[in-house]
Order: C-alpha cells, then sequence, then structure tokens
C-alpha cells in the first residue's frame, strides 16, 4: 500500500475521532438534537467544501499540465521542423509530470539552439555585407529569417572564409599596383588627373573599392603608363646613343660627360627634357666640326670593314669615303653607311665572330709552333713547357673542327645570300688552304734550315777537333778530379759519357743531315780529308743522327789511321 493510501485512511480515522470528540463535547455540554444536527452539517459541509476546494486545485494543475504538454509537442514540433531535426520521441509509461518536464526541457535546448544559430547567422550575414560592399560582389544566398542548419552555417563560414581571402588577395594585389602606378607617374613628372586616379593615388587604401572592374582597370592604368614609360625610355636609350656617338665623335672631354652623368642612367620627363637639349647642342657642334665628325665616322667605318673582312675592292665601291669635300651631305652618306654596316655586321654577326674566332686560334697556334723551335724553352722550370705542348696540341684538334663548322655556317649563308662569303676578298676556306699551305712550306723551311746550320757545325766540329756535347750541369758518372795536366782535345762518345738528353737527340736525328762535299767516308771509320779553297781540305759526313756520327767517331778513335786520315786523335793539315 502506498503511503498516500495509508495517509488517506489516517485522515478518515481522525476525522471520525473528531466527529466522536464531537458528539462527546456536545452531551456533555447537552446541547439538543436538532443543535447537533446543525453543528455536524456545518463540520460536514466545511470538509466538503475543503475537499471539493483541494480537488478543484488539483483538477487545474492536471488540466495546466495537459495544456503544457499540447503546447510544448506544438513548439516542439515546430523548432524540429525549424532546425532540421528529426520528430521528438517521448518516454512511454511515464507520470503526467515527467512527461511536461521532459517536453519543456527540450523545448527549451532547442529555443537556445535556435537562438545560437539565428546570432550566428546575423554575424555571418554582417560580415558577408561588408565583404559585398568592399569586392562590389553579389551577397550569399540565403533567407535572414529562416533558421539555418549546421550544414548551412559552415558553408556560409566557408564563403565567409573564400571571400576574406580575395579580399586580401586583391588588396595585395592593389598596393603593389598602386605602387607601380605611384613610380610610374614619378617617373614621367605626370600627376593624377581622373577622379579614378585621385581614388588610386590619394584616397586610403582600405577605402578603395577591390571590385573586378576596378582590379581590371588598374591594370590597364599601369599597362599605358609602363607603355609611355618604356617609350621615354627608348627614346632616352636612342638620345643617347647618339649622345654617346656625338660625344666620341667631337672628343668631347670627360669632365664635361660626367656632369651629365645622371641623365645617361634614368629616364624621367626631365631626363628626356636634358637629353633632348644635349642632343641639338652636340649636332650643332658637329655641324661646326664637320671634317673632324666625317673623319670618326671613318674610323668607325674601316672597324667595320674590317670586322666584316671587306675586300679593298668592297672598300673602294664606298667613294665618299675618299672624298675631301666635308658637308652635310657627305656626313649623312657616312652616316647611312655606317648604319648600313652595322645592321650587316649584327645580321651576320655570329659567322664573323666564328672566323675572328678562326683567326684568333690560327694566330696562337703559330706562336706556339715558333715557341716549339726556341732552343731556350728547355731551360725552363715552370711548368710552361708542357702547358705550351698541350694547348698546342688542342688547337691542332680545335681548329679542323672550328673550320667545319665555319664551312657548314658560310654554305647556309651562301644560299641565304645567294653569294660567296669572302675573307679580305677571298673565298675563306680558300684562305685557310692557303694559310696551312703556307705554315707547311715555312716549317719545311725551317727543317732545311737547321739541317744546313747542323750540317756547317759538325764541318767545324770535324776541322777543329772541337767535341760535340750536351750541356749538362751535373759530372759523368766514374769522372775523377781533374789533374792540373793539360789534357789533349778529344770527341766524346755516348759509350764514354752521358748520353744525350732525349729532345736534344730527336732535334739532332731531325736536324742533322748529310754534309756534302766536305769529306768521304772510309771503311776504317776515318775520314779522308779533300782539299777546300780555305784551308786545301774539307770534310764529308754522312751521319744523319748525332749517335751515328758519335758512333763513326769512337770507331775511328780505335782504327789506325794514315797520315791523310781524320780521326778523333789526330788532325793533319
Amino acid at each position: 500500500m502506498r503511503k498516500s493510501e495509508v495517509l488517506a485512511a489516517e485522515s478518515v480515522a481522525c476525522l471520525n475521532k473528531a466527529l466522536c470528540h464531537l458528539k462527546d463535547i456536545w452531551e456533555e455540554i447537552g446541547i439538543p438534537e436538532d443543535q447537533r444536527l446543525q453543528r455536524t452539517n456545518v463540520v460536514k459541509n466545511h470538509i466538503k467544501g475543503l475537499l471539493d476546494m483541494m480537488i478543484t486545485e488539483e483538477e487545474s494543475l492536471r488540466t495546466r499540465l495537459l495544456s503544457s504538454i499540447e503546447a510544448c509537442h506544438k513548439q516542439l514540433d515546430t523548432l524540429c521542423l525549424e532546425l532540421q531535426l528529426p520528430p521528438f520521441e517521448e518516454e512511454r509509461g511515464v507520470t503526467m509530470l515527467l512527461q511536461e518536464k521532459e517536453i519543456r526541457t527540450q523545448v527549451e535546448v532547442l529555443v537556445k539552439e535556435r537562438t545560437q544559430r539565428m546570432q550566428q547567422l546575423k554575424a555571418l550575414t554582417e560580415r558577408d555585407q561588408d565583404l559585398c560592399d568592399t569586392l562590389c560582389s553579389d551577397p550569399y544566398a540565403f533567407d535572414p529569417n529562416a533558421v539555418p542548419s549546421l550544414e548551412q552555417l559552415d558553408g556560409f563560414r566557408q564563403h565567409i572564409a573564400s571571400q576574406t581571402a580575395e579580399k586580401e588577395r586583391r588588396h595585395a594585389e592593389f598596393v603593389v599596383i598602386k605602387r607601380q602606378i605611384i613610380l610610374c607617374m614619378d617617373d614621367l613628372d605626370q600627376l593624377p588627373e581622373t577622379s579614378f586616379e585621385k581614388d588610386i593615388v590619394c584616397e586610403d587604401q582600405e577605402a578603395f573599392c577591390l571590385s573586378k572592374d576596378n582590379i581590371a582597370s588598374l591594370k590597364l592604368l599601369l599597362g599605358q603608363l609602363e607603355d609611355r614609360k618604356a617609350e621615354n625610355q627608348a627614346v632616352c636609350e636612342a638620345h643617347r646613343e647618339k649622345i654617346q656617338e656625338l660625344w666620341e665623335r667631337l672628343q668631347v672631354p670627360q669632365e664635361e660627360r660626367a656632369l651629365f652623368s645622371e641623365h645617361m642612367v634614368t629616364s624621367k620627363k626631365k631626363n628626356l627634357d636634358a637629353l633632348e637639349a644635349e642632343g641639338r647642342r652636340l649636332m650643332e657642334l658637329k655641324l661646326l666640326n664637320m671634317r673632324n665628325v666625317t673623319e670618326a665616322i671613318r674610323s668607325e667605318i674601316a672597324v667595320l670593314w674590317e670586322k666584316c673582312f671587306f675586300s679593298s675592292d668592297q672598300q673602294q665601291a664606298f667613294v665618299p669615303y675618299f672624298s675631301d669635300d666635308f658637308t652635310e651631305e657627305l656626313l649623312g652618306l657616312h652616316d647611312a653607311e655606317i648604319l648600313r654596316l652595322k645592321q650587316h655586321y649584327e645580321e651576320h654577326k655570329e659567322l664573323f665572330e666564328g672566323v675572328h674566332r678562326w683567326e684568333e686560334s690560327w694566330r696562337l697556334f703559330l706562336e706556339l709552333e715558333k715557341k716549339a723551335t726556341d732552343p731556350s724553352r728547355f731551360t725552363n722550370r715552370g711548368g710552361n713547357l708542357l702547358k705550351e705542348e698541350k694547348q698546342k696540341a688542342e688547337l691542332h684538334k680545335s681548329l679542323p673542327k672550328l673550320e667545319k663548322k665555319l664551312k657548314a655556317q658560310i654554305d647556309v649563308w651562301e644560299q641565304e645570300q645567294a653569294r660567296e662569303f669572302l675573307v679580305n676578298g677571298q673565298k675563306f676556306l680558300q684562305f685557310v688552304e692557303e694559310q696551312w699551305e703556307l705554315h707547311r712550306i715555312e716549317k719545311a723551311n725551317e727543317k732545311l734550315e737547321r739541317q744546313l746550320k747542323k750540317s756547317k757545325q759538325i764541318e767545324v766540329d770535324m776541322l777543329y777537333g772541337t767535341a760535340v756535347t750536351t750541356p749538362t750541369k751535373r759530372r759523368f758518372l766514374g769522372s775523377t778530379t781533374p789533374s792540373k795536366a793539360r789534357k789533349v782535345p778529344s770527341v766524346r762518345t755516348p759509350g764514354r759519357g752521358k748520353p744525350p738528353l732525349a729532345g736534344l737527340q730527336e732535334r739532332n736525328k731531325e736536324n742533322m743531315g748529310q754534309v756534302t762535299g766536305l769529306g768521304v767516308p772510309l771503311q776504317s771509320g776515318g775520314f779522308k780529308t779533300l782539299a777546300s779553297p780555305q784551308r786545301n781540305f774539307s770534310i764529308n759526313s754522312v751521319a744523319s743522327t748525332y749517335s751515328e756520327f758519335a758512333r763513326d767517331l769512337s770507331k775511328a778513335t780505335n782504327t789506325k789511321s794514315k797520315p791523310d786520315i781524320l780521326n778523333s786523335t789526330i788532325t793533319h793539315l
């Protein structure tokens, strides 16, 4: 049994006990029956009224609970629909109070959720409006009165983040373009004229509308200013080239040029004006110094003729070059000619430079060849000899490759120009072949000259018994301390002394030849003297190298000779 039921039974017992107590009192007092009936009726009515009032209040509570449950149900359904949530499911088997409390609590939670979403939506809408005003874009498509879902809020945030990034990008681009525009205007000495230019230069950066059209207009304005700046620079460069050329021709002092150095670097409006003024001044000076200017141009033409390998006939073809009538017309002809030559050189610069490289390589090759025949090169102690030999070998390999490459370029050039490529009036390849042939002939002549020189030296040695030895700084192995006694001159043989250096052997082998008309070799190893115009005898050597010559002398030393036989120890004059 519930406690409330026990308490109700106790209440009934209390009521009965109270009525019995009243009855006893009334009997003790002696209250008549009709008054007892009246008093009992009052007690009954009082108790009944009190219970009726209590029942009414409890029934009202029940009604309120039912009404609240119904209202909360409706509100809950609406909130779930607005918040795009699934319908609320009630717990079954609960009392009316618990049901009402649960529904009411859920309603309060959803109302709070709805309020938060609407606040977030409001903040995002305000931020989106600011971005739209800055970027001149359309607002985010969303009903401001509808409750957004969580997914919609996330999408809205992503849109705001994207717009914010776009704003920052456009703002950074605007700052860079604005700086460039200001610099260009400064270089051009130009002030903002239109309202748009004033908004760019003078207004606050944050107040500028970063619309796509404005950014495009910014780029267009910058492009126009840069084009004008480039035109100014091109004009200034043309003036500078002309001024530099006139300075050289007129031999303007360096001090005077230094005073004008500022305008030779920058290309602002003031620099352009200064360059134009200087150009006019120099032109006036040029007219006053026509002869000097013409001769200066002729010097440049001569340099270009050399660079372009013009022959004398081609040079003679420009008749004004040899005229002494220094007029403005003559100067104009020279200006036109040097312009033509410069253009001709630039168009075929690669080919001309290739020919110059060949000439330079050929000149270096000849120098190394000349050094190779210099006896003093063997005194080198710094490794230059090896370097020169290596460099000469590399040039000997690279020259044919360069000639082959030039031949291909010349073939293409001749096909394009429909004429022959000449170097100083001669076909280049023919010129190369002639240079190689001349070099070969010169080498042969040098070899012959060395052979004749060696032959003459051998004749002198044979006549006077002079020793032909290889220079050395060290003693021969096995040598003793020289005595004070006078030694008889003798010709050293390779078997008794240090062998000649390999380099000298090769040179002697190459250069020593037969000496005709000086002597006749004998089977005994000596040489029979013959008459000569000077001392009534001559020597004829058939030794082609130093080694053979020394070997013959060694044999002659060990052979008994007759009075008319010449060996290493006996000489009959």
